[in-house]
């Protein structure tokens, strides 16, 4: 893999050459420099693949959201779908780049774990509601014969530690005073003890059954996790009467799912 140094904002300048402007110069971008325009366009509603998307169908419908037949067709390379509402068009993407697509205003709204804002932290992002769905948490886990490791900070000042959050990571640490090292992985995480890549790992644990079937105990929660309704803040200012009608109707969705189960507890 060829890699080149990236200055954010800036061009890139190979060794001692300024380039002209007709050439190719690599730019990244922060969210901060990116425009949510206000347009007549369709509001983009973005998705996270996967559990998250099934646990929210529901909601979205409630919601009045349904997106056109090819949304459920796994046979389809569509990416960008029309709703039933002309003013509304989904997005379903990986559930990291769900923020991502937010933030830069790719998309004005979408639904995404808490987990993955927590590792962002992108201030561009506003998250209003708590949607209750996709629980699970993010916990550190270990080979059973290493049990407490990490509650020690008198054992160690230094470990290794395979996960794909590596901001969360080293923040909660930093935190006991260790240095956490980052082998930065993006599945089969519970591998990577059992092979001495790493000494424990950071992973989003569910029921834990995996952890359990490959010799590893989970022996610390850093947080508990749900999916969120985030939004754009741009868009959030220069369309509020649109963004803001979004946001009323997965409050309204929330609210006539929960009537029921209160109804029942009287």
């Amino acid at each position: 893999m060829v890699c080149a140094h990236v200055t954010r904002g800036t061009p890139y300048h190979a060794g001692q050459l300024q380039p002209s402007m007709s050439e190719n110069a690599l730019t990244v971008l922060s969210p901060a420099q990116t425009a949510v325009p206000e347009t007549d366009s369709p509001l983009i509603l973005a998705l996270p693949k996967g559990r998250i998307l099934k646990a929210a169908a529901p909601l979205l419908h409630r919601a009045g959201i349904v997106p056109g037949p090819d949304f459920n067709d796994e046979k389809s390379r569509l990416l960008r779908f029309e709703t039933n509402d002309p003013n509304i068009d989904v997005v379903r993407v990986r559930s990291f780049d769900v923020a991502t697509f937010v933030a830069f205003g790719g998309a004005q709204i979408g639904i995404c774990g808490a987990d993955v804002l927590m590792e962002f932290d992108y201030p561009e992002i506003y998250a209003p509601l708590d949607l209750g769905i996709g629980g699970c948490r993010i916990s550190i886990a270990q080979p059973k014969d290493r049990s407490g490791l990490e509650d020690n900070p008198n054992r160690l000042s230094q470990v290794r530690v395979a996960t794909k959050y590596p901001s969360i990571t080293r923040r909660h640490f930093a935190a006991r005073g260790i240095n956490a090292s980052i082998v930065h992985l993006h599945g089969a995480m519970e591998l990577a003890p059992v092979l001495d890549l790493s000494h424990l790992i950071v992973d989003l644990v569910d029921t834990g059954s995996t952890l359990r079937a490959n010799g590893l105990e989970e022996t610390h929660t850093i947080a508990h996790v749900t999916s969120r309704l985030i939004v754009n803040r741009t868009a959030l200012k220069t369309q509020p009467e649109r963004i803001s009608a979004i946001i009323n109707r997965f409050r309204t969705a929330l609210a006539s799912n929960s009537a029921p189960a209160k109804d029942q507890q009287a």
